[in-house]
């Protein structure tokens, strides 16, 4: 029997028993951050309906990804800890890729996806840091970078397939209750956006004015369109500290 408490503790792994009927069957507080869950409780039955779903496919033989214990990730770094949002489209695709965190992989994951190839490249152009040989971005949500995919699932080797399915409308609370935070005197509290292509965009208008960096999506069908070239990094910084707000430090450990 899955032992509620350990959802915290677990890390992706090849051989993972806990099921998404699991997930469905636990409270919020259970399933995230306790500010997370609060801020998300309006649309908690929309959640049940999404995690019933992911059930139904995996009862009919469909790998997902990411493995369940992993699928709601993002939502374990508290919410009031959040000072960069960097929006992805859908997990990856492949098996053993997703790992919960948007552009992120597990740190054996060989070869590195394109795009994250592609965020590398710029992460050097823009401040000098050498690409790192593994794609584990943990050490960016240790700062307060919230990495979160627009739809959270995929059916293995079938990307966009989970997008409709409800997914949206969860993260679009989510992005609207970073937007919406106060600091105790009232003020706005520091956030800047990241958002690479249009479909990261759309989110645009549930910032409430916060700052956002945009350009293309980072993948090799259009990061040559706007996407090198675009600081983001640098350009993340810079309206981090406007809001008086630490720098975030992008250079990620040689070995996560």
């Amino acid at each position: 029997m899955f032992e509620p408490d350990a959802l915290f503790e677990l890390q992706q792994d090849p051989v993972d028993t806990f099921r998404f009927a699991d997930l469905a069957e636990l409270p919020l507080e259970e399933l995230m951050a306790s500010d997370w869950a609060e801020a998300l409780r309006g649309v908690e039955a929309q959640l049940r309906k999404v995690l019933a779903f992911l059930a139904g496919e995996e009862a009919a033989g469909h790998q997902i990804l990411p493995p369940p214990s992993n699928v709601l990730r993002a939502f374990r770094q508290p919410l009031a800890d959040v000072k960069v949002l960097i929006v992805g489209q859908d997990p990856y695709p492949t098996p053993g890729h997703a790992v919960g965190l948007s552009f992120s992989v597990d740190a054996h994951t060989r070869p590195l996806p394109r795009s994250l190839v592609n965020i590398y490249r710029e992460l050097e152009s823009d401040l000098g840091i050498p690409p790192r040989v593994h794609g584990d971005l943990t050490a960016w949500t240790e700062q307060g970078v919230l990495l979160l995919n627009r739809v959270l699932t995929v059916r293995a080797g079938a990307a966009g397939s989970h997008r409709g399915k409800g997914w949206e409308e969860i993260t679009t609370a989510a992005v609207t209750a970073l937007a919406a935070r106060k600091s105790p005197d009232g003020s706005r509290m520091p956030l800047v956006a990241v958002l690479w292509g249009k479909e990261a965009e759309g989110v645009r208008p549930l910032l409430a004015g916060a700052p956002a960096v945009t350009s293309p999506h980072p993948s090799p069908l259009s990061a040559s369109r706007g996407f090198f070239g675009s600081r983001p990094f640098s350009r993340v910084n810079q309206l981090l500290r406007e809001q008086g707000a630490l720098d975030v430090t992008w250079e990620l450990p040689p070995s996560p």
